[in-house]
C-alpha cells in the first residue's frame, strides 16, 4: 500500500499514532509543493488533511489536489466541531470528514469505508481480538490503543496464540510451532515469555492468555465461554 498524504507537517501525534497502530503508512507534507515533490511513483494512497489547525492552508491544499489531472482520492478532512459551517459549498474538496478530537476506531472505520468506496488501497492485514490489535505487516501490537513494546519472539508467540483463539497448546507444541523444531530450549522458555506477555498486556488483559493446568496455554475463550 502506498502512503497516505498527511497535512500539515509535523503530523499531530495522536493522528500519527492512530495510523501507525492501524498499519497505514503515511508521509506528512507542509504544502502542495511538498506533496508533489515527495509523491510516490504510484501516487498517494489517499490524503488526510487537518483543517482544525490551519484552515486556510488545508482548504488550499485540498483544492490543488482535486484540480490535478488525476484528482487525489480518497481525501479525508479533519475539522473541529465549530468548523462545520466552513464545509458549506466545499463538498467537492473532500470525500468525507471526521471531527477532531477523534476516536481511533472511528478514524479507522472512515478510512476503511473510503478505500472500499473508491477502490483504492487496501487495509493492512490485522488480527483483532477484543482490545488487542496485531498488525502483521508492521509487527506492531496494541492493547486498548496502547502500543505494546514486544520483543520479536514475544510478538511471534502472541501472534500464534491470537490466530488460534480457544485452542489449547502444550509447551512442547508452542516451542516447535513458534521457536522452530531446531530450537533446543526447554519448556521454561514458553513460561517466561508468557509471563512477560501478561505483564505487558497489563492486569486488565493478562487473562487473555490462560494457563490450562497440566496441559499448557490457551488464548482467549473457548466457544463455551470458559
Amino acid at each position: 500500500m502506498e502512503p497516505l498524504l498527511l497535512y500539515p507537517d509535523p503530523a499531530a501525534p495522536a493522528l500519527a499514532q492512530a495510523l501507525d497502530l492501524a498499519g497505514y503508512p503515511w508521509k506528512a507534507v507542509a504544502s502542495a509543493d511538498d506533496a508533489a515533490r515527495v509523491e510516490p511513483e504510484d501516487g498517494w494512497a489517499g490524503a488526510i488533511v487537518c483543517a482544525d489547525t490551519d484552515p486556510e492552508g488545508a482548504f488550499a491544499l485540498c483544492r490543488l489536489m482535486r484540480k490535478r489531472d488525476l484528482p487525489l482520492e480518497p481525501l479525508l478532512l479533519m475539522i473541529g466541531g465549530e468548523q462545520l459551517g466552513d464545509l458549506e459549498l466545499r463538498e467537492d474538496l473532500f470525500d468525507d470528514f471526521c471531527l477532531s478530537p477523534f476516536h481511533p476506531r472511528e478514524l479507522e472505520a472512515r478510512l476503511k469505508h473510503l478505500f472500499w468506496r473508491t477502490g483504492r488501497g487496501t487495509r493492512p492485514e490485522l488480527i483483532e481480538y477484543g482490545a488487542l490489535l496485531l498488525n502483521l505487516e508492521t509487527y506492531q501490537a496494541a492493547i486498548d490503543q496502547r502500543p505494546l513494546d514486544l520483543t520479536y519472539m514475544e510478538y511471534e508467540l502472541l501472534k500464534f496464540l491470537a490466530t488460534h483463539p480457544g485452542k489449547v497448546f502444550t509447551r512442547e507444541t508452542l516451542l516447535s510451532r513458534v521457536w522452530g523444531y531446531e530450537y533446543y530450549g526447554g519448556a521454561r522458555t514458553v513460561d517466561v515469555h508468557v509471563r512477560r506477555l501478561r505483564a505487558k498486556l497489563g492486569e486488565e488483559h493478562a487473562a487473555l492468555i490462560q494457563t490450562v493446568r497440566s496441559v499448557g496455554y490457551r488464548f482467549g475463550q473457548t466457544r463455551w465461554g470458559m
